[in-house]
């Protein structure tokens, strides 16, 4: 992979920070960006409101390209993502139960339901996949996320309706936004975010020998099994910490890991680097493009990123991938 690459994504990462922070609702825009008077009406803006809602698009970006990355590789499954194989709705799942149950409330109280629904549907999305054997192919890891996934979203529904109180603090959060991000929230996710990363990126050389097959992976030292439970681990970490922060947003981590292959990148950390850049890249444009697309209304970020991985989604499917 042309080494160049690098820091173009982060010059490209950077620019769109700086847009997203000169851009939303409210007066202030660049000008005022580089002008901030300490107490002045434009740096409350810009440094309590959109300061915040552009470091949790580049956490929640990173977080789910990184996680479709290491779905796709410890699967061998090119379809493989949080919101398709039902991880996302695992953790919506968990936050419902939270809130109806357990009173919980943005921060600490959504992402340890998250996490805990999160890695109820990344086990129950497996176990269903691998009845009867090992995976024959993409086809029936997709089927049962999908079939999860509609499970979760009922029993969501079926809590909701039992308990009606939490509805209104739970509608807003489902829609997928990064418009109630707060310091205190990001506070909260960015460590486990960060930790996860690291952890991705450790495990990227024995997924490597993972991907040659059981016994190659054993051949060269590694236990495949305990392999798998780390890379579950790290996966539902980083699906839990997003959608606790930013709700569920699909097709991030299907998309971001298929414009990381087309650059061609050498080694399986280098994809989870670029799948991660390329992730906060996309998540950065597509909550501008929320901003923006309807003003003075704003569109919910996972309808963007909706439009902009149904058709990759579509092209696969066309081109036999399924």
């Amino acid at each position: 992979m042309n080494r160049a690459a690098y820091p173009v994504l982060i010059l490209c990462t950077a620019i769109l920070m700086i847009a997203s922070m000169a851009n939303g609702a409210g007066t202030p825009g660049l000008a005022d960006l580089f002008a901030l008077s300490s107490g002045s009406e434009a740096a409350m803006i810009i440094l309590d409101l959109r300061l915040p809602r552009t470091l949790a698009a580049v956490l929640v970006g990173s977080a789910l390209g990184a996680a479709g990355m290491l779905m796709q590789a410890v699967t061998r499954n090119p379809l493989a993502e949080p919101g398709l194989l039902g991880v996302n709705s695992g953790a919506a799942l968990g936050v419902v139960a939270g809130i109806a149950w357990a009173g919980a409330a943005a921060g600490p109280g959504y992402l340890v339901w998250a996490l805990l629904g999160a890695l109820v549907g990344n086990g129950c999305v497996l176990a269903v996949a691998h009845v009867g054997g090992s995976v024959k192919g993409p086809l029936r890891l997709v089927l049962a996320g999908i079939a999860l996934g509609a499970t979760f979203h009922g029993a969501s529904s079926a809590i909701l309706l039992s308990e009606p109180a939490g509805y209104d603090q739970y509608r807003f959060w489902v829609l997928g936004s990064l418009a109630g991000a707060t310091q205190t929230a990001i506070a909260w996710v960015a460590a486990p975010i960060l930790g996860a990363l690291i952890a991705a990126l450790m495990l990227a050389r024995p997924l490597s020998a993972l991907q040659l097959g059981d016994d190659s992976a054993r051949a060269l030292g590694h236990r495949p099994a305990l392999l798998r439970a780390a890379v579950a681990v790290v996966a539902t970490l980083l699906t839990g910490s997003a959608v606790a922060l930013a709700g569920p947003i699909a097709f991030l981590g299907l998309l971001a890991p298929h414009l990381a292959r087309a650059c061609k990148p050498g080694t399986l950390a280098q994809q989870i680097a670029l799948s991660a850049m390329l992730g906060a890249a996309l998540l950065l444009l597509a909550d501008l493009g929320a901003r923006l697309f309807a003003q003075p209304f704003e569109t919910p970020v996972s309808v963007m990123t909706a439009m902009l991985g149904a058709p990759l989604l579509v092209w696969l499917a066309r081109r036999g991938s399924l």
